[in-house]
């Protein structure tokens, strides 16, 4: 069994909200997250249709068919 200290687990949680790079789960795009829960980007959050809460189409292409 590994054991931690309080401080190993305070460091691994101000990680963990340190600014990264994530995928879009809306556009798929590169972005820079700038804590932990973020996932959409900035782009997608200023689209008309994100802020009058529209649900994502799904695309023509890696989907089953």
């Amino acid at each position: 069994m590994t054991k931690f200290s309080l401080s190993d687990l305070q460091d691994e949680q101000l990680n963990q909200d340190d600014p990264k790079v994530r995928q879009c789960l809306r556009c798929q795009g590169a972005f820079e997250s700038q804590w932990a829960g973020e996932r959409i980007c900035a782009r997608c959050k200023s689209s008309s249709a994100w802020r009058s809460g529209l649900p994502v189409r799904a695309s023509s292409s890696g989907g089953r068919r």
